[in-house]
């Protein structure tokens, strides 16, 4: 990866790399970056340095669109409930080091006072973001609970669980103070309340989730109806598959209107299940997260999270009860996961970035390499190693 630097600094051409497009890869396309945005995506003689002030030469390279995390507990040290804004935004810039461009912070279940300062901190980040060296983006926030089913508990804190009765259950749910910020919400349509809950929500704008649930068809079939269109780590911490009870895996296998997202570490689910589920989702209706917690990056051992010891043995979290407790994996590993069975850069590009993008409404911005969008890019070597990284136009991460 080499640079040039001319006369007019305002504008960047990345040229050389495969470029991953909406409509499939292309080799000989260079994009033109100008301020935050890519101004102009060149084919052939029209793609050449004397469009740019600087020229950064990708040859070898594969440029994604940015992946966005809409499922990140922490990383690096540090947990999304006990953080400040500084704090955030240092997950945010190891995130970059992930080829993550943009993520939702995500809370578990806990006290009031607990989500009051957790939203202040995302809040924080989110005013100051564009002034601070470029790093991942928090673009709202995601409530993993409380109203979900105890005995799909998985890691989650169940003295925290609560029922649906009036909307007033809903004060408790700190919102973003950041215009355009994104809520999300997992939840379990069954518990009392739920399909009032459900329409409560979705009236107010969230992206709702369908996790940690044991609902039947019917009860599934009216949460859609009132307005839930997700789930939450597909198959972990929902009632399993059973061929005269479908559920809720059964129930998101053939539901073309639901799209799911998937923690694609081959812990959670076997790598079989995992193209078991592209076979059936399709590309088009995946959302890769990380599910990450504080650990990552920080290996093996352990660790105090969330009022309990939490270990990592050979990069599998487990919690005092046995139970897997998020993951210590980033977007980049799911990433790779999903590109080693045979999924294409295509289909991980939206697995990783489009599918999450229009889950959250944000996909008229970011999500794809196309011209007027966001400059969100992570350009990946033939090893899967993030070798540059683009927040709005403004490089994260440069490795020559």
């Amino acid at each position: 990866m080499t640079d040039h630097i001319s006369k007019n600094q305002s504008l960047l051409l990345l040229r050389g790399a495969r470029v991953v497009l909406p409509q499939g890869i292309e080799q000989d396309v260079a994009l033109l970056v100008e301020g935050n945005r890519i101004s102009r995506v060149l084919r052939g003689a029209d793609a050449s340095p004397t469009h740019a002030g600087a020229t950064l030469d990708l040859v070898g390279l594969t440029i994604f669109p940015g992946f966005i995390d809409v499922h990140n507990h922490g990383a690096a040290g540090i947990d999304t409930m006990e953080a400040s804004a500084d704090d955030l935004h240092h997950v945010s810039t190891f995130l970059a080091s992930c080829g993550v461009t943009a993520w939702l912070p995500t809370l578990v279940p806990g006290a009031d006072e607990d989500y009051s300062r957790a939203a202040q901190a995302v809040t924080g980040l989110m005013n100051e973001q564009d002034e601070r060296p470029a790093a991942a983006r928090a673009l709202g926030i995601h409530y993993e609970g409380p109203f979900v089913n105890v005995a799909q508990c998985g890691a989650l804190r169940t003295p925290y669980f609560r029922t649906y009765s009036n909307a007033s259950d809903l004060d408790t749910l700190t919102k973003i103070a950041h215009e355009g910020a994104a809520h999300m919400i997992t939840l379990a349509p069954e518990i009392d309340g739920g399909i009032e809950l459900v329409r409560e929500l979705a009236a107010r704008g969230w992206v709702v989730s369908i996790g940690h649930t044991r609902a039947d068809v019917e009860t599934l079939d009216r949460a859609a109806a009132a307005g839930a269109r997700h789930m939450t780590h597909f198959m972990n911490a929902m009632l399993p598959l059973n061929h005269r009870a479908p559920g809720p895996v059964g129930w998101g296998l053939v539901r073309d209107d639901v799209t799911c997202d998937v923690i694609a570490d081959g812990v959670h689910s076997d790598p079989l299940i995992l193209k078991l589920i592209l076979r059936c989702k399709t590309a088009e209706r995946i959302a890769l997260i990380s599910d990450s917690i504080a650990p990552t990056g920080l290996g093996d051992g352990e660790y105090h999270i969330w009022d309990e010891k939490i270990a990592v043995v050979n990069g599998r979290t487990q919690n005092e009860r046995g139970s897997i407790a998020g993951s210590v994996v980033t977007m980049l590993d799911c990433v790779r996961m999903m590109l080693s069975l045979g999924a294409s850069a295509h289909d991980v590009a939206r697995m990783a970035a489009s599918t999450p993008a229009r889950l959250l409404g944000v996909d008229d911005s970011c999500g794809s390499i196309e011209e007027g969008k966001r400059a969100d890019l992570v350009a990946l070597d033939d090893e899967g190693h993030v070798r540059l990284a683009m927040v709005g136009g403004r490089v994260a991460v440069k490795v020559v």
